[in-house]
């Protein structure tokens, strides 16, 4: 794996798990106004899910290496282009 495509991983990995981390996070803080009194369990546990699912993406994004992320698209049946970053 080249060094540019294994730094695009991490780059992914981060910010998906930044915008999980802060949805459950969100979702948590919401659920714990609303439905729980203010408890603090509904926040940690949103936030922990959101990070498990991000921890989850990364991981099978390393394992597979081969996987194609959106970079080819296909304009008919006959050829496929390749699209720049």
């Amino acid at each position: 794996m080249s060094e540019h495509e294994h730094g695009r991983k991490w780059d992914r990995c981060l910010s998906d798990a930044t915008v999980k981390f802060g949805a459950g996070l969100a979702v948590g803080l919401v659920f714990s106004v609303i439905f729980f009194k203010r408890r603090a369990w509904p926040v940690v546990f949103g936030a922990g899910s959101g990070f498990g699912m991000a921890y989850s993406n990364c991981q099978r994004d390393f394992q597979k290496p081969y996987l194609v992320h959106g970079a080819y698209v296909q304009d008919d049946a006959s050829s496929a282009t390749t699209v720049t970053e």
